[in-house]
């Protein structure tokens, strides 16, 4: 047999399901969606148990075929696509690239380490209380600024998030910062976003409409229901916090609607009914948007899901998401962030040479003004990588991207969804594995199926009311 006569078949270069009676294919190099049609389906179906397939295997079988020009023409798609090749695949090793620019776009400051809450699961590793917290002086915060506006200075906009700890504890910092970050902006003709994240519980009228007359994106945490959200979110004290965290959160949204105000959820074990906190969450108090981030990494492992009930999240998860594709038919936003930023994903085409932008367009400065990878790292044992003074240290955040966008010596290089995951969060990794670039194995199928779900939900929202896409998917920035 003729070398010239033979096609190697690329089984990592594709995936695909069938929705409805729809057969679809996910292209994994691209992330695209393209529909199949019956020849293209019958020609995939054949080649797709095969290493190699002749061009006379490939003649006897569609011999006497109804259309024998879709049969070439499927064919020749495949090859486009690399789902068919002329030369053998190899395991997708990243995109063979340097870092050697970092474009910032966004600096996290961390405002204090200390905090008024004890929530039994947090990841924090300089938590501590209030008084003993270490505030950020309004000098470095100032440096971090500047960092962002040279770093970034081809972007049209740069954002500016304030993070602790509780940030509210060091409200004079966030408004003398945010005076600093919206003058110095102006002088550079940027755009700028501010952002938080708090527990609620020290929120005042005042800083509610502070944080409205300057277009602020709020975040509470919020674990649903009173009996889940006092189990984990207490005070130093040991008392729950729902009652005032309900009130205030109640007051924000009622005088803050310039941004929306979301809620982020952490699912610990035993408390993870996505879709009764959502309820909760979305329609009786009346958050925007609610996000979930379950817990899996936590070193102290009985608030970790795993096995059943980490696939019972992911099952509550698509019972939302389906309530979320019956609303989208109907033109409504049911405010559910995990399922916004699949079909964001899906919708852009993304395709992630790493799993998030920290490193590259996000850094964080953490008290002694050194520059973390994101904020989840702040107090932890990974090397920081620079300072507001010396600036980024780009030598070793470049090797340390470098290993990040290396998937020769992991899964990831033939994982179907290796484009859209690209192994998972950095933090998650680090605190289980002590290794930032160790992918999360122990839930990657679950993953897989989440990813083949919202091909699903896209499709359908796609073909039934495409304009639900365009109104609230499209353009969706990242969250943090």
């Amino acid at each position: 047999m003729s070398e010239a006569n033979v096609l190697y078949v690329d089984a990592q270069a594709f995936h695909d399901v069938e929705v409805k009676g729809r057969r679809v294919l996910l292209h994994v190099p691209s992330t695209g969606i393209f529909d199949l049609d019956g020849a293209t389906a019958e020609v995939l179906d054949f080649v797709r148990p095969r290493a190699t397939v002749s061009v006379e295997d490939l003649q006897r079988r569609f011999a006497g075929h109804d259309s024998p020009r879709q049969v070439a023409d499927a064919v020749a798609d495949l090859k486009s696509l690399g789902v068919l090749r002329d030369s053998p695949a190899e395991p997708d090793r990243g995109p063979g690239i340097r870092v050697e620019a970092f474009p910032l776009s966004t600096i996290v400051l961390n405002v204090n380490t200390g905090c008024n809450l004890s929530c039994t699961y947090c990841y924090k590793e300089d938590l501590t209380t209030p008084s003993k917290g270490e505030k950020l002086a309004l000098e470095t915060a100032v440096k971090g600024i500047e960092l962002l506006l040279a770093e970034g200075a081809k972007r049209d906009r740069v954002n500016v998030v304030f993070f602790g700890g509780e940030p509210l504890t060091n409200m004079p910092l966030i408004r003398a910062v945010t005076d600093y970050a919206e003058r110095r902006c102006r002088e550079e003709g940027k755009g700028l976003d501010l952002s938080l994240t708090t527990n609620a519980t020290l929120l005042t009228e005042e800083i509610a409409d502070y944080f409205e007359a300057h277009r602020f994106g709020v975040s509470i945490s919020m674990d649903g229901p009173q009996a889940v959200h006092d189990k984990r979110r207490k005070t130093i004290g040991g008392k729950g916090t729902y009652e005032v965290v309900a009130a205030k959160a109640r007051m924000l949204l009622a005088r803050c609607t310039s941004r929306p105000v979301g809620a982020r959820v952490t699912l610990t074990a035993g408390y993870s009914d996505v879709e009764t906190i959502h309820r909760h969450l979305k329609d009786e108090i009346g958050f925007a948007e609610v996000g979930f981030a379950p817990v899996t990494s936590n070193p102290i492992t009985t608030f970790n899901l795993v096995g059943d009930e980490l696939r019972g999240v992911f099952e509550s998860m698509k019972a939302l998401g389906r309530r979320y594709v019956e609303a989208a038919l109907a033109g409504e936003n049911i405010g559910f962030s995990n399922m916004h930023q699949l079909l964001s994903d899906l919708y852009e085409g993304r395709r992630k040479a790493l799993p998030c932008g920290a490193g590259i367009g996000l850094l964080a400065v953490d008290h002694k003004g050194d520059l973390n990878l994101c904020h989840r790292f702040t107090g932890s044992g990974l090397p920081t990588f620079g300072n507001v003074e010396s600036g980024i240290a780009k030598a070793e955040l470049g090797a340390f991207l470098d290993t990040a966008l290396d998937r020769s010596e992991r899964g990831c290089s033939t994982c179907r969804i290796r484009n859209l995951c690209s192994g998972g969060c950095y933090h998650e990794s680090y605190a289980n594995f002590s290794d930032p670039h160790s992918p999360v194995y122990h839930y990657c199928e679950l993953l897989r199926e989440w990813v083949d779900f919202g091909i699903e939900a896209y499709l359908e929202i796609l073909e039934k009311n495409p304009s639900f896409l365009h109104r609230h998917v499209a353009n969706r920035s990242t969250e943090l």
